[in-house]
Order: C-alpha cells, then sequence, then structure tokens
C-alpha cells in the first residue's frame, strides 16, 4: 500500500496529531490515554499493525507516529524504512527493556525515527506516575522534527577527517603520567557533546568521520537507561575511534568516546594530569538525567581553555547555560546550526545565551573538531 498522498502538518497552533502502532491492546490504551490527556497532543487513531496503520494514515496523515517494533504481518523497522523513503514523517520508538528490544531500536534510529520511549509493562501505575512526562515529552520534541532532513540524516555523511590512523590497538589505555604533574600544566585536549532528539544520528555522522588520533570526547545522549550501552557498541563498530559506554572512574583519552550512560549523570574530573570521568546519581537537571549541563559545567572547571564544546540537535535548553561557563573558562564553543538540525533548540537556546563561537553545519563538525584541538595549541 502507497504512504502517499495524505495532508501534512498546516499549522503550528493546532495540537499535534499523533498515531499509535503496538500490537498491544493494552499499551495502546495506556499510551492513547496519557497522550490524550495533554491538551497540546491529539491521537487521531490507533492501528495494532503497520498494515493497519497505512490504512489510516491514507484518512489523515499524523504529525508524529509512536510505532512498536514487533508486530505480525509486518514489523516496526520496516515499517519505518518504508516511511522514510515514500515521505519522512517523525518516529517514536516505543520499545522492551530487552537485549533484542535494544538492538532494533538502534537500527530504528539509525534509519531515521527521533527518539525512544520505553514500552509500559505490568506496572502501570508505576509508567503513568514516572513515564507519562518522558511519552509526552518525547512525541512533542518529535514534533518539532525537521522533516526535510529526517530522510537525509544518515544518507549523507562527511568525508572523513583526514588525518594519519594509528596502529591497531592504538586505542588502548596509554601510560599513567606522573601523578604529580601540575594541574596548570595540562595540556591535555578533551571534546565534550551534548545532544537529544535526533541526536543518534548526528553522533554517527560526526564519530564516524573522525581519525583514530582524536582527542578524549565525552558525550551525553538523552536516551532511556539500557539503550545507551547498545547505541555505543553500535557506533564502536563504525568508528575509528574507541566508543563505549562510560563506566565510573573510566579514563579519558586520545582515541576514545564515553557516552553518559541513561539514568546517570556523567562529570569530568581530572586528577593530575589525567581527565576521568564520575557517574553520580543526583537528581535530574533540566529534567534529564544525564544532563548535558552537568556535563559541561564540569568540563568547564576541570579542563577549562583545553576544551571544546559541541551542542548538536535536540529539543529544549540542557547544555546551553553549560556551554557558556565552557566558553566563559576559555573553552572553543560550537552549536549546530538551524538547516542541517532535526530539532533547533538546544543549540538555539545556547546561541541566545551568548556561549557560542562558531555556528556550523553538521557536515563540517568532525573536521571543526581537529581544527579546534590543533589550534589550542
Amino acid at each position: 500500500m502507497s504512504l502517499q498522498g495524505a495532508t501534512r502538518r498546516g499549522g503550528v497552533s493546532r495540537p499535534v496529531k499523533a498515531l499509535i502502532v503496538d500490537d498491544s491492546a493494552l499499551v495502546r490504551r495506556v499510551l492513547s490515554d496519557v497522550l490524550s490527556a495533554d491538551p497540546g497532543i491529539e491521537v487521531i487513531a490507533t492501528a495494532h499493525d503497520p498494515i493497519f496503520a497505512m490504512r489510516k494514515m491514507k484518512q489523515q496523515w499524523p504529525d508524529v507516529i509512536v510505532l512498536d517494533i514487533e508486530m505480525p504481518r509486518m514489523d516496526g523497522l520496516t515499517f519505518l524504512r518504508k516511511l522514510m523513503k515514500a515521505r519522512p514523517t517523525p518516529v517514536v520508538i516505543c520499545s522492551t527493556l530487552t537485549v533484542k528490544g535494544a538492538e532494533t531500536t538502534m537500527q530504528a534510529l539509525s534509519a531515521g525515527a527521533v527518539s525512544i520511549i520505553t514500552k509500559p509493562t505490568a506496572g502501570l501505575s508505576d509508567f503513568l506516575n514516572s513515564g507519562a512526562n518522558d511519552v509526552v515529552s518525547a512525541v512533542k520534541g518529535a514534533a518539532q522534527a525537521r522533516l526535510r532532513n529526517l530522510g537525509q540524516s544518515v544518507a549523507r555523511r562527511p568525508e572523513p577527517v583526514a588525518r594519519g590512523r594509528e596502529p591497531a590497538g592504538s586505542t588502548r589505555e596509554p601510560a599513567v603520567a606522573p601523578v604529580a604533574t601540575a594541574m596548570s600544566e595540562t595540556t591535555q585536549q578533551v571534546v565534550a557533546i551534548g545532544t537529544s532528539t535526533g541526536g543518534t544520528q548526528a553522533l554517527e555522522r560526526v564519530l564516524t568521520a573522525l581519525p583514530a588520533v582524536t582527542p578524549g570526547i565525552v558525550i551525553v545522549q538523552h536516551m532511556p537507561e539500557k539503550f545507551t550501552a547498545m547505541f555505543a557498541e553500535r557506533l564502536n563498530s563504525m568508528c575509528r575511534i574507541e566508543v563505549r559506554e562510560a563506566r565510573d572512574n573510566d579514563r579519558v583519552f586520545t582515541g576514545r568516546a564515553l557516552i553518559a550512560p541513561g539514568g546517570r549523570h556523567m562529570e569530568l574530573i581530572r586528577r593530575g594530569a589525567q581527565y576521568h570521568v564520575r557517574l553520580t546519581d543526583a537528581a535530574p537537571v533540566n529534567r534529564h538525567k544525564p544532563s548535558v549541563d552537568v556535563l559541561f559545567h564540569s568540563v568547564a572547571e576541570q579542563a577549562g581553555r583545553n576544551a571544546a564544546g559541541f551542542i548538536l540537535t535536540g529539543m529544549g535548553d540542557d547544555g546551553a547555560r553549560g556551554l557558556l561557563a565552557m566558553s566563559r573558562a576559555g573553552a572553543h564553543t560550537v552549536a549546530q546550526d538551524e538547516d542541517s538540525c532535526i530539532v533547533f533548540g538546544m543549540p538555539r537556546s545556547a546561541i541566545g545565551l551568548g556561549g557560542v563561537a562558531k555556528v556550523l553545519s553538521l557536515d563540517k563538525m568532525a573536521g571543526e573538531i581537529m581544527r579546534s584541538v590543533s589550534a589550542a595549541h
């Protein structure tokens, strides 16, 4: 069945029109109740599988689709790929907290889905108390996605930065430097990246273009607990640098990128001439955990002018204040431009606060990371 020919969203004043596609009647009902309770969202239909969903979409096209992955007749991933080829539409993946579910969800994000929510389970009262806001925020954030960028988000990748590769195994932890080295004499560079909605595709494009000699990178990507490890593994299989989910006290060094685990804050700390990360269970900041602001503020304090901060696509303002702090500490600061963002909220907020030195398209970010490091020496 064709996905062409329905009406797209026109104005911005009316509620977000949402379609829920899930083979569980219970999940459809719970999600519908949660979303319908918000005056800014209208659930226009629910469907038990993509085939039935396509029939409903011919009658009225949704602004956002909340999509299950494992369904009969046609799975969610196949439907998503068809949708992105025919008519890119913001999709929020509703996934189970299982290894299989996480693996498929990573494929869906790479194929163009903009964010993830975790599927309500038997503990529906807990979900309604703690998960409802996440669902509403995800749908509203997805509705802000720039449609023309959804189909391009993974199709185009920047050319790898031309810089010599290190021998295999070069990302192993280097020899420990003397702890007595004065902090004031530290010249090791560190790069901090913060992103949210649309960030999984953005990070894939940036990190795969970086050479093995890239300075240590610390990353906050807003993502539910349990999914960040799988996301890091996927990136690690694609990149010349090592990418992994951060563990408490992990060292930050050349050729390694650490991604904050979902559900925990990550801070940069410095011991002598070395950088490490500290994971904490403090309260959410800007309603997020991990929070970009938490990371950026720690980088400003611990690395100062030896850092570079990059804020990429995402909804809201998390990271704006932290990037300003980095700028005031002497760090080089960069924001993704509106034309290449899926959602321009986070970069716009950072630019508005005055903490951004450069605004660049996503394709230029990898090159800027390496230029900022060269300029610092």
